[in-house]
């Protein structure tokens, strides 16, 4: 029977503090161990985000697991929100499991229902634990981040041409292309002649061209701009870890949900119109902490980033579009676990340099790296 949610009177807002996140890491170990024990992946995961999250850190080699009652019962004074948002971990830290074991799956759910928790996520651990990964990419679409796309409110992608699916692309779109290419008049310094420059310099065709990303796939591009991350598939896990937690509908973990199966475990081959799996990088050394303090900067920012019409944020100075979306700078611990800005070395690869120059020669103009430095 799940634990009660607190009165409003009850409830605790304030941050947790080391007794809690030592509650919040015996369930987090209980939930999640697979019965050889915890992975060095889950380990560095638990580690980073309660360390990044809370200040504190929860070190599951030096603490006994608890059962989800006893979690629950820990956490009796936090809301649903609080609490989904520790089966999310939850959720992250077993779906890095090749394979998942069904025990696992279904261990995590008999935690997240004395929580109170029901999220869809849990539906697509069952999935993958049963081995039936084509469903999972099905229940992807129909539960998570996009499960409520509707194509007549959609304004912020500024497309003339409707959207059925939330990936499809809008290949043949002059005045959406126009109006990228329109970036480039921008002011030094803005938003908007960052995002044409990062365009530019690795060989990326705006929306509404043919090969183009599509156009929601698109509004992920600005936050690597706004946030300071590369275009290497490690920054692609923390820009989707840093809007999975910024979006206050907890919905929006499946797009991090989404970039784990692409880029770590391989349960996805393709998603986003674009994406194709290539597995292993969030095993990378530092990528931990990375996804970590992605996941703090999202949670300090508290906005849907994939909804924002980044257009009318375009001609504001960068420094200025980051304060007003409560996006914070990195921690240092990232900087040195190996987090890169667009323009630093590691921020853009000797392939997309010969993307970019391939694109200036079709277009009969001279390749600009804007500054960038390759890896």
């Amino acid at each position: 029977m799940p634990v009660p949610l607190p009165t409003d009177a009850e409830v605790r807002r304030q941050p947790p503090d080391a007794d809690e996140v030592q509650v919040i890491g015996r369930g987090l170990k209980g939930a999640v161990a697979p019965a050889t024990g915890l992975t060095d992946l889950q380990k560095v995961l638990i580690r980073a985000i309660t360390h990044s999250m809370t200040g504190v850190t929860a070190d599951p080699d030096q603490l006994d697991a608890i059962g989800p009652v006893e979690l629950a019962e820990g956490l009796r004074r936090r809301d649903l929100l609080f609490r989904t948002r520790i089966v999310h971990v939850m959720l992250l830290s077993e779906l890095v499991l090749v394979p998942l074991p069904d025990d696992v799956a279904r261990r995590v759910e008999t935690y997240a229902a004395e929580l109170g928790v029901d999220d869809a996520m849990l539906h697509i651990a069952d999935r993958y634990a049963a081995g039936a990964l084509g469903l999972a990419l099905t229940d992807f679409n129909r539960s998570g981040y996009t499960a409520r796309w509707d194509p007549a409110h959609v304004e912020f992608l500024h497309t003339t041409a409707s959207l059925d699916a939330p990936w499809d692309k809008d290949a043949e779109d002059p005045a959406l292309a126009a109006q990228w290419a329109a970036l480039e008049d921008c002011a030094d310094g803005s938003l908007g002649q960052g995002v044409f420059r990062f365009y530019r310099a690795r060989g990326f065709t705006f929306p509404g061209t043919p090969g183009s990303a599509p156009p929601l796939l698109a509004q992920h591009d600005w936050v690597h701009v706004l946030a300071e991350y590369g275009t290497t598939v490690e920054a692609e896990i923390e820009v989707f870890g840093l809007i999975a937690r910024a979006n206050d509908d907890p919905s929006g973990f499946s797009l991090l949900a989404m970039v784990i199966g692409l880029f770590e475990t391989g349960y996805i081959p393709a998603a986003a119109g674009l994406f194709e799996y290539d597995p292993g990088h969030l095993s990378k050394a530092g990528m931990g902490v990375r996804l970590a303090d992605a996941m703090r900067r999202g949670a300090n920012c508290g906005h849907d980033l994939m909804s924002v019409d980044w257009f009318e944020l375009a001609d504001r100075p960068v420094d200025e579009v980051r304060r007003t979306l409560g996006i914070v700078a990195k921690d240092p611990e990232a900087v040195t676990a190996g987090s890169r800005g667009p323009w630093e070395p590691g921020g853009i690869s000797p392939f997309q340099v010969n993307a970019g120059k391939a694109l200036a020669d079709a277009e009969g103009r001279p390749y600009d790296l804007y500054g960038a430095a390759v890896s």
